[in-house]
């Protein structure tokens, strides 16, 4: 992007004023820079959708290959009764450029595998984990590393959920942290679990980007919504990580 089409509008200046006083012109023009690949539109995505692009990301790329189901409404906010059927990434498309028609969106429909990953991660200067199964993770953990790409983890189950920061060959990853995939389930969920959680992702990403505040890296966030509480668990990087013990 030229400096020119970096440079905020007079709208852009007044729409985002309340988080320039906290963040500066600069930093507001840092957002508009980044361009973010937010794997998965779902139960998390939605958060972290919603919160990025009204923040003022410049470029949104969103990854998801699964239909609204019924089931989806009672935490997915992006997605609304009417949306039952159509693509994930179409509902979240047209909710996106509604809200803020500064941002530049792209959509991929597919699932993400080994065949495709690098093409779906593309030019990204980050990537937020939205998703809700480990064997994708897992392989967004690895390319992540192999591209030097910051990488959000989030993840919910019922009232609970966890967050952790990966900057590539300096922190812990995902693999560092959790060796092993838990078994697949279709576990429960309410809707303010990935709230909270897409919520702290964003937090994390705007921090990031702006150089404010302290990371949660090398750290481990656990929300236990039943208990009102939150733990930080110190973590480190695994001398003998598959997927992090090579290169730097």
């Amino acid at each position: 992007m030229s400096e020119v089409m970096n440079m905020l509008t007079k709208e852009e200046l007044n729409r985002y004023r309340r988080q320039i006083s906290l963040l500066g012109e600069e930093g507001q023009e840092k957002l508009k820079r980044t361009k973010i690949l937010i794997a998965g539109a779902g139960g998390l995505g939605s958060p972290v959708v919603t919160y990025l692009a009204l923040a003022g990301i410049g470029r949104i790329a969103i990854a998801d290959d699964d239909v609204v189901e019924v089931s989806n409404l009672n935490r997915q906010i992006l997605h609304w009764s009417a949306d039952v059927g159509r693509k994930k990434t179409v509902s979240a498309e047209e909710k996106v450029r509604a809200m803020n028609s500064y941002v530049e969106l792209e959509t991929v429909s597919c699932k993400i595998d080994e065949t495709n990953v690098n093409d779906v991660v593309g030019d990204a200067d980050l990537i937020v984990d939205a998703l809700d199964n480990f064997s994708t993770r897992y392989l967004l953990n690895r390319v992540a590393i192999a591209h030097n790409i910051p990488f959000f983890h989030g993840a919910v189950r019922g009232f609970y959920g966890q967050v952790m920061t990966i900057i590539p060959h300096q922190t812990a990853c995902i693999r560092c942290v959790f060796p092993d995939s838990p078994p697949a389930e279709i576990f429960p969920i309410i809707g303010a679990t990935p709230g909270v959680i897409g919520s702290i992702q964003v937090t994390e990403v705007i921090k990031y980007i702006t150089g404010q505040g302290e990371l949660l890296t090398d750290r481990l966030l656990l929300w236990d919504g039943l208990a009102g509480v939150t733990k930080v668990i110190l973590v480190k990087r695994n001398p003998s990580c598959e997927d992090c013990s090579h290169g730097k």
